[in-house]
């Protein structure tokens, strides 16, 4: 979305992990969400600001889901409930476009739990627009695996410490992933680009999107020794083939 009259695009990368998932009816029905992570990206580039929380819900962690995320009821019991945070996170996502993959399932349990604090919070795409990240795969590869592992092999992205899920790392992946799916070249930032690279509340290094401008690329060009020997590779290819396709016939002529 962009800023009124500023042209800044402010996007949110968004996950959520839960207790697990209702198989008949609506899937949010009688589950909560226990982990939020999202990050910030401003005009295309990880700005190193992040929402990462863990909730304690009112009921047991199904197994399924457990063996996912590997978050237990043990782990949760001291962390807040989602009333607790939800003025923080609302203020983290309002005005922004919210990228999901399968956003219908994070959507579906965020509205679910603010419904249930009867503050009258409107639906989530009232003051939030929400993007798809699988609906866009599947356009773009129909017929493929658009899984967000599947999509991190297509785009050559690591994703080698996603041993189990988790909100915040896979929010981090997926920004890279977006990035990529949308015509952007990703990358971490490096300080011998000029400045070091933001800290999450981890301390580890946060993706950054790189933006070199065109003008500051050097260019090299070849030295009389290396054009020379160009030449006598080329005189070689042309006596051992009969014709070069890389020196123009009116060139070839010459040598």
């Amino acid at each position: 979305m962009n800023a009124t009259g500023t042209g800044i695009t402010r996007q949110i990368v968004l996950d959520t992990e839960t207790t697990g998932l209702n198989k008949l009816g609506l899937h949010y029905e009688g589950h909560k969400i226990i982990e939020i992570g999202a990050v910030e990206v401003i005009n295309r580039r990880l700005t190193g600001r992040h929402f990462h929380v863990y909730l304690k819900p009112d009921r047991l962690i199904e197994p399924e889901a457990y063996n996912i995320h590997g978050i237990s009821d043990e782990f949760l019991a001291d962390k807040p409930t989602f009333d607790q945070v939800a003025d923080e996170f609302i203020e983290f996502i309002r005005g922004g476009e919210l990228v999901i993959h399968n956003a219908p399932f994070d959507i579906g349990f965020m509205d679910y739990e603010f419904g249930k604090l009867n503050r009258g919070i409107g639906k989530t795409d009232t003051f939030c627009k929400v993007t798809d990240s699988l609906f866009m795969a599947r356009k773009l590869f129909p017929g493929k695996r658009n899984s967000l592992d599947a999509l991190c092999d297509r785009y050559l992205i690591d994703n080698t410490k996603r041993t189990l899920h988790g909100a915040l790392l896979d929010a981090e992946i997926l920004a890279e992933v977006y990035l990529a799916m949308t015509g952007g070249q990703t990358s971490m930032r490096f300080s011998m680009e000029g400045e070091s690279g933001r800290r999450n509340a981890d301390g580890g290094e946060t993706i950054q999107r790189v933006v070199r401008a065109q003008s500051q690329l050097k260019v090299i060009y070849a030295s009389d020794e290396e054009m020379t020997a160009h030449e006598s590779r080329l005189d070689l290819v042309k006596k051992k083939g009969g014709s070069c396709l890389w020196r123009p016939e009116s060139e070839d002529q010459t040598h």
